[in-house]
């Protein structure tokens, strides 16, 4: 019998499981396709995950570049993750079982986690982190990318070291993801921000030709298609706890999840182990605990409800509200996209964007401030 069983082989089920094993309970991590690589490309900001190895990082872009209505040189450092060296990282201590779940049984005394080859693995703690499943009722994020030698991209940014966080020059198009890979390659990728149901990838793809055609290019080499559920609400408390995706951690307004889930894995392993020995509820709901103080609870909220502002604001004025946000003082924009559990950071960066906003993205706003808004004035 394992301690803890974790279902979903990526990297925030991966690092859970190097927490708990390192903390020495008897870890079992169950993934569908433990030898297939990992395709997805992963950002994050380095002061996101300070312990992050080298060997982890495939590329560190010289510069990181936004554009609302016009060019931002961000002051955080950003940094690609190469999938081997993460994988190798997050790898030890634990064991792998190659199935998937077909539905979990809670007890007194445990959990029975059933496979869908009709094996059963019995558990004391059961956390399901096999990612967010698309809804139509959700909002999401969509992208279609190709990656590009390196020399084409100079025809879409100054540098091929230079990262491009976001442009929104061409709102109609959506923005634009451009992001050196460290290896001659560069991804470009034309990104839908949210919408409900999220733009097809289809739409995408046609949007990405006919920008990459104005360019004078064509796409060659790998594609990559991301659909990703912003708008999760914070899960319910119970026996299974879910992780990652899974358990509502993407940020609702820039669909960002691996930085928050790998670092949120080591407190969450801690607060299990700390209370093992009370008895699998207790440990469940100790897990609960430290994924979503009422700090995280909060922010999460006002995450969610900016989001719903900006899907509702018309998308001419989409440049000029991030041209705002991107002119933000970096202490203010990092509390934001960053500060999971910084409730004062993220609701002065929400309050300074809305007074710094003129009446035209104001009123799209107008529920994060006022006597009755979310935020109010100090």
């Amino acid at each position: 019998m394992a301690d803890v069983v974790i279902a979903g082989g990526g990297p925030a089920g991966r690092a859970l499981a190097r927490a708990c094993a390192r903390r020495g309970l008897a870890t079992t991590l169950i993934d569908p396709a433990p030898e297939k690589r990992w395709r997805a490309t992963y950002g994050l900001w380095a002061d996101e995950l300070p312990s992050l190895p080298e060997s982890a990082v495939a590329c560190t872009p010289s510069t990181t570049l936004a554009f609302g209505t016009g060019p931002h040189v961000l002051e955080r450092q950003y940094l690609v993750l190469d999938n081997a060296g993460l994988r190798e990282w997050l790898t030890g201590g634990y064991d792998v079982v190659p199935g998937t779940v077909s539905g979990v049984d809670h007890g007194r005394q445990g959990s029975s986690v059933r496979l869908e080859d009709g094996r059963v693995l019995a558990t004391g703690l059961y956390f399901d982190a096999t990612g967010a499943r698309p809804r139509g009722d959700r909002y999401e994020q969509t992208a279609f990318g190709a990656v590009l030698p390196a020399e084409d991209a100079l025809r879409l940014v100054d540098s091929p070291d230079t990262a491009v966080f976001m442009d929104w020059r061409a709102a109609e198009s959506g923005f634009l993801y451009v992001l050196p890979l460290g290896d001659g390659t560069v991804l470009v990728e034309e990104t839908s921000l949210a919408r409900k149901p999220g733009l097809p990838l289809g739409l995408l793809a046609a949007r990405l030709r006919a920008r990459l055609a104005a360019a004078g290019l064509a796409p060659r080499g790998r594609e990559e298609r991301v659909r990703i559920v912003l708008d999760a609400p914070v899960p319910r408390r119970g026996r299974t706890v879910p992780f990652g995706a899974a358990g509502g951690l993407v940020h609702p307004a820039t669909g960002y999840s691996v930085a928050t889930s790998m670092r949120l894995a080591e407190p969450v392993a801690d607060a299990v182990a700390r209370t093992w020995e009370r008895g699998p509820a207790e440990a469940a709901a100790a897990a609960h605990r430290a994924l979503w103080p009422s700090s995280a609870r909060a922010v999460h909220g006002l995450r969610r409800h900016g989001l719903r502002a900006l899907c509702g604001m018309p998308p001419e004025l989409v440049p000029a509200f991030f041209e705002l946000f991107f002119s933000l003082p970096a202490g203010l924009q990092r509390a934001f996209t960053s500060g999971r559990e910084d409730l004062p950071g993220t609701a002065e960066a929400m309050t300074v964007l809305f007074r710094m906003a003129p009446w035209s993205v104001r009123k799209h706003l107008i529920g994060w401030h006022g006597p009755h808004g979310l935020l109010r004035s100090g």
